[in-house]
Order: C-alpha cells, then sequence, then structure tokens
C-alpha cells in the first residue's frame, strides 16, 4: 500500500491493522546521540489507549510498545528505529457481518472500489488503531525537539458546541479529565452532553487545538513544502479530521487587512508581532511567535443507532453495528494531533539546516 510514509528527513512509515498481530511504525532519519528508551514512547501511547474513559472504546489494550532497533545503551544510533505494539484484545467476530455490507461514514465502500479487498476487522489500515505508530514516532520528535527548546501541546478546544474559555485555561486540567479539555467548567459541561448522545446511541465532534512554542523564525519553504501546508497535509491525515486552521483560519476571510495583519515591534532587542492573527506562519514560514493550528473532527460513524446503507450485492438494507467504539475521537485524537504537529516541525527543522551557505560553511568548518 502506497501513501503510509511520512516526511522527508525525519521519515516515518507506519505498519499493521487493527486486528493484525501488531500495528508499529518504522523512524527513519533520528539523528544518533538522542537518549531514547521505552518509558518514554510509553508516555504517550498512554494518553491514547482505549479503555481509559467511559468516553472510549471499552477495547482493553495495553498498548505496550517495544522498540526492536536503532538503540544503544540507551542512545539512537542513527539508523531506523523500529517500534511495534502487538494487539491483544480483538473480537473479529464483532465485525464479520460487515464483510457483506458498507458502513455509513466509514471508508468500507471507498477501500473496496480501490482495492477491490479490504480487511473489514474494525477498518484494518483505516481504523484509529493505525495512530499507535504515529504517536510512537511523535514521541521521538517531541523529545528531539525538546532538546531545542521547542514544545509541542495538544488539547480539546470544543466538543459539541462546548468550547473551552482561555480565561479558564489549565492544561494540567486537560491531562487529567476524560474530555482534555483545559477547562474544568466546559468539561463538566462537555461530560454531561457526550452522557446524552450516549443515552440517544449517537456520537459526537469536536474541535483539537496545538500550539507550538519556541520554534524559531525561518523554517518551512516558500512554496510547496511550506509549514502550514504541511501541518495541513499531517493534520488532515489523521483519521476523521474534516477541517483544518492556522491562527485566526476561516474568521480571516471575514476579516479587512487592517484587522488580520499583525504589526512588526521591537522588545529586548528582537522583532515581535504585536498580534498572532497569523499563528506563527507567513508565507509558508514560521515567524518566531507560536504556531497556533486547530483540527476538526466529525462524530464517531460507528453509532448504535439504525443506520440505512447498502450491501455488497446492490441492495438496500438497514443496519445497526455492534462493536466496541468510541462515542467521541476527539479526548484519544489530542496526543496524536500533537504527535503528527511534532513531526513534521521536526521534519522541516531538519530540512532548513542547508537553506544558507553561511551555515553549511559553519558547520564544516
Amino acid at each position: 500500500m502506497a501513501g503510509s510514509t511520512f516526511g522527508n528527513i525525519f521519515k516515518i512509515t507506519t505498519w499493521g491493522e487493527s486486528h493484525g498481530e501488531a500495528i508499529g511504525v518504522v523512524v527513519d532519519g533520528c539523528p544518533a546521540g538522542l537518549e531514547l528508551d521505552e518509558s518514554d514512547i510509553q508516555k504517550l501511547l498512554d494518553r491514547r489507549k482505549p479503555g481509559t474513559s467511559q468516553f472510549a472504546t471499552q477495547r482493553r489494550e495495553s498498548d505496550s510498545v517495544e522498540i526492536l532497533s536503532g538503540i544503544f545503551e540507551g542512545r539512537t544510533t542513527g539508523t531506523p528505529i523500529a517500534m511495534l505494539v502487538r494487539n491483544t484484545s480483538q473480537r473479529s467476530a464483532d465485525y464479520s457481518e460487515i464483510a457483506s455490507y458498507y458502513r455509513p461514514g466509514h471508508a468500507d465502500y471507498t477501500f473496496d472500489q480501490k482495492y477491490g479487498f479490504r480487511d473489514y476487522r474494525g477498518g484494518g489500515r483505516s481504523s484509529g488503531r493505525e495512530t499507535i505508530g504515529r504517536v510512537a514516532a511523535g514521541a521521538i520528535a517531541e523529545k528531539l525537539l525538546a532538546e531545542l527548546g521547542i514544545t509541542v501541546t495538544a488539547y480539546t478546544e470544543a466538543i459539541g458546541d462546548i468550547s473551552i474559555s482561555m480565561k479558564n485555561f489549565d492544561i494540567a486540567e486537560a491531562r487529567r479529565n476524560q474530555t482534555g479539555m483545559p477547562d474544568s467548567e466546559a468539561n463538566e459541561k462537555a461530560e454531561a452532553y457526550l452522557k446524552a448522545c450516549m443515552e440517544k446511541l449517537d456520537s459526537a465532534g469536536g474541535v483539537v487545538s496545538c500550539i507550538v512554542k519556541g520554534l524559531p523564525a525561518g523554517i518551512g519553504e516558500p512554496v510547496f513544502e511550506k509549514l502550514d501546508a504541511n501541518l495541513g497535509k499531517a493534520i488532515m491525515s489523521i483519521g476523521a479530521v474534516k477541517a483544518f486552521e492556522i491562527g485566526d483560519g476561516c474568521a480571516a476571510s471575514r476579516m479587512n487587512g487592517s484587522e488580520n495583519n499583525d504589526a512588526f515591534r521591537m522588545k529586548d532587542n528582537q522583532i515581535v508581532k504585536a498580534t498572532n492573527h497569523a499563528g506563527g506562519i507567513l508565507g509558508g514560514i514560521s515567524d518566531g511567535s507560536d504556531i497556533i493550528l486547530r483540527a476538526y473532527f466529525k462524530p464517531t460513524p460507528s453509532i448504535f443507532q439504525q443506520q440505512e446503507t447498502v450491501n455488497r450485492a446492490g441492495e438496500n438494507i438497514t443496519v445497526q453495528i455492534k462493536g466496541r467504539h468510541d462515542p467521541i475521537i476527539v479526548p484519544r485524537a489530542v496526543v496524536v494531533v500533537e504527535a503528527m504537529t511534532a513531526v513534521t516541525v521536526l521534519d522541516l527543522l531538519l530540512q532548513n539546516m542547508t537553506s544558507r551557505m553561511d551555515r553549511i560553511k559553519e558547520f564544516y568548518s
């Protein structure tokens, strides 16, 4: 299958299926000498694993990572880092009947049209479990970025029509509650809303925001490798993401230039911006201010209500989906957005090392 590799220098290739033996990733292009062990990876994987709240699928998986290569005496060797997580709680029988029909909102029909054959057990490659590999790779990227003083932080901004207030922002709150919202009041409202959705056998969508701090100006390319374009590709590649924004995003289309432009000012002998409507990117290149992005997730398509669809024989039928499914994807997707942002930023940082002749001479002098 083409299309399972992302990146140019820091390159990741995910592999595996939801109900196969294991799922994982190969990371190529990580510099040698980074201190790394399985606990660094596990911290992020624990944030996305199932069965951790009433709003997540009750599939019970430890999601324990195994590093197979690329590490020696606790440091990266500069060679490919292979990691896997074994699937231990498959219940493939739950999905046997969907081999004959196409679930509304899922990729069943499009997979059949593309390949003429599909792994129907939990969605195969299009399952949310594929994101395990992304998160494992993102853990390496985040650790490497931290060495440069760059942080990547994602959180839930909205669930349904319930949004956080930045006045109440507390990232510690987001890491301990069930919604990933950094606002205890919004979290309480969102939990009540999700319980009501579950009672109606329905699901919900939401928005994940991500902030990159400490990224210097000058990262990204001016044409096809723009920082915002690559972030868009990375985030839109996550299953269930239907829209992506940088900075003010769609709202900028309703503003005047006098409102949308970010004034440049001098502060402590540094060029800064008075505002950040651009979300930290101008002309596809970072401007030194925070990178601010949003990912908009659709509601989980696997709901337990009766739905109309078509079977492979071309007949109209009514179905009621079985199995273990998330009533909302967003809380577990927070760390996936964070991981893909980190991978993208790191890849462009490494590409940027060859952008200026004076810096190449300095490196090799």
